[in-house]
């Protein structure tokens, strides 16, 4: 279905929330209600709207929904931008952890005709009007009063008119209960507290990256503990607004808050959602809602959504997307450390009816990853990437911008190919192998060298890791989709160390730590001790010669690993 969004907004459009009129009653009785009209209400007035009215809207690219997330460069200021608090409880001002304006909920939240007789209710709304006025441009004031004089600015059925007003204000909104149960806005301008050196601390301590007093380790370690905390509540190393909307809602949930905070980002373009119904989890919720861009190659997927009529904009495939995150618990064990958060579950959203389409693979596609990898390094890939977090890349039409794109592409995809199958990993070595040793890199100036060997870095990291989480996987008899025996368990172990000893002319330390670890445990398993290694030889059986042969093999491989990190430590 081809709709003219344009005509669709100037038209009034979207009947549902009630544009044609102030105070429509909204049926809301719980959070989750509460966090689908907001949803509605932002898609169509903080996605759509500027989408139709900026030709040059930045549409997201579905991989910055991917975690880990990357840093953006651009803020789109002409692009809205807010934050929003919603408590599931009412207030008590004196004894929140948070500073706001004060609005005030009339008794009936509905519309004041002229000339009624209802003195106290006009005075309280004329009160909240004043209140949000003072916090506006100079230009804005006079519109917003002649707009809403004499009416209830707090209720549910005014925010979809007073929402242009409130994304001119650079603080927070506020919702929660009143007296009687319902949801009403009951305060603007609100400033979240963020204790980000004291909470940083703390959770690098907690996960044993920090030690007390320790200035070496704070300082080597004080990036990846910022990073991981950050995305643990969605966000990338990003803005105020952003930084103190993670931090505020961990605050709330470690208080056992029922609650839901919401950050639309000028830089991300993503509506990003954090949010607790009270039930018994280590994190919040988090999801993302984004327009964003199908690329032409799925074409499955662009015939399936074509046909039910979720294109936004069926010329450049853009669709609206929802995805809900889970997080992970760190583990010093778990090669892939920095993996605080994965998608959980994709959903399409239907621009008019709001019907959700799940089931969907939009972002996790391995087959799209290797034609962009296949892209970038033929010099074909237009996409953008942040390079270290500080340069801008758009193409590929330079031996420098390939080497950067990689190297972005190999940071930003490192945990996905360490853990995905092993025909997309032979995809990737393939096309790494022959454009790394081909003639086009073998006489580069110093400069592009340095490049290079960052790319061939970043490559030597995921391959030893690849092999390192394959261990893991073996040791735990569970390996390509098949339960190992021990004597498998230990054969294919030892396999694997022989391989990695030959491909550690580029040494990554904290890869070398961990797979001693791993490998140790294998080796003190008490059954294998009990059954093959504690007994005398001449009681083992021919099934129990060849354990302890394969045994004796790891020994001997640990120890030469053993011995080269010792040599890299002097």
């Amino acid at each position: 279905m081809d709709i003219d969004w344009k005509q669709a907004f100037s038209h009034g459009a979207f009947p549902k929330l009630g544009e044609k009129g102030y105070n429509e009653a909204i049926n809301v009785s719980s959070l989750p209600q509460l966090k689908s009209f907001f949803d509605e209400v932002h898609i169509r007035h903080c996605l759509l709207r500027p989408y139709c009215e900026n030709p040059d809207y930045p549409v997201v690219e579905s991989r910055e929904l991917l975690p880990s997330f990357e840093t953006e460069l651009w803020e789109y200021k002409g692009l809205p931008g807010f934050s929003m608090v919603v408590f599931d409880r009412e207030l008590e001002s004196f004894n929140e952890i948070f500073q706001y304006n004060i609005l005030y909920p009339t008794s009936g939240h509905r519309k004041l005709a002229r000339g009624e007789s209802c003195p106290a209710e006009g005075a309280v709304a004329g009160r909240n009007l004043q209140t949000i006025m003072a916090r506006l441009p100079k230009q804005l004031q006079g519109q917003l009063e002649s707009r809403f004089r004499d009416q209830d600015v707090t209720a549910l059925g005014s925010y979809p008119l007073l929402l242009p007003y409130l994304l001119s204000m650079d603080r927070a909104q506020v919702f929660a209960r009143d007296a009687f149960g319902r949801f009403y806005m009951a305060g603007v301008f609100a400033s979240f507290p963020s204790d980000f050196d004291g909470e940083l601390k703390r959770f690098g301590l907690q996960i044993g990256k920090f030690k007390v007093g320790d200035n070496a380790v704070y300082e080597r370690n004080r990036l990846f503990v910022n990073q991981y905390l950050m995305e643990l509540y969605g966000f990338p190393i990003a803005s105020e607004r952003r930084t103190s909307s993670a931090l505020f809602a961990r605050r709330l949930h470690k208080l056992g808050e029922k609650f839901m905070i919401r950050v639309l980002g000028q830089s991300d373009r993503v509506l990003t959602t954090i949010w607790s119904d009270g039930t018994p989890r280590r994190y919040p919720w988090v999801e993302k809602i984004a327009l964003v861009r199908l690329t032409p190659e799925r074409t499955d997927l662009i015939e399936y959504l074509d046909r039910e009529g979720c294109f936004v904009d069926r010329t450049n495939l853009v669709i609206i997307l929802r995805i809900v995150y889970k997080q992970h618990v760190y583990h010093a064990s778990n090669i892939r450390q920095d993996r605080a958060l994965s998608v959980a579950t994709q959903e399409v959203i239907h621009p008019l009816t709001g019907e959700r389409f799940t089931g969907l693979n939009v972002i996790h596609d391995s087959s799209t990853l290797l034609l962009n990898l296949n892209d970038i390094v033929r010099g074909e890939y237009l996409g953008r990437v942040v390079y270290k977090r500080t340069e801008l890349i758009e193409n590929t039409d330079t031996v420098e911008k390939r080497l950067k794109m990689l190297y972005a592409w190999l940071s930003k995809n490192q945990r996905r190919i360490i853990g995905y199958g092993d025909e997309f990993y032979a995809g990737v070595t393939r096309i790494l192998d022959s454009y790394l040793y081909s003639a086009e890199l073998t006489e580069l100036p110093s400069e592009l060298t340095a490049l290079k060997h960052d790319v061939e870095d970043s490559y030597a990291y995921i391959r030893q890791a690849r092999h390192i989480h394959a261990i893991a996987s073996i040791a735990s008899r569970e390996y390509k989709g098949k339960r190992l025996s021990y004597l498998q368990m230990l054969q294919e172990t030892g396999n694997l160390l022989h391989e990695l000893k030959f491909d550690l002319g580029r040494y990554f330390d904290e890869l070398l730590k961990q797979l001693i670890s791993n490998v140790e445990r294998l080796l003190n398993d008490r059954y294998i001790q009990r059954k093959y290694i504690d007994k005398p030889e001449k009681t083992l059986t021919a099934h129990g010669r060849e354990m302890r042969k394969a045994y004796q093999r790891i020994v001997s491989l640990l120890d030469e690993l053993r011995g080269i990190r010792k040599v890299h430590a002097a």
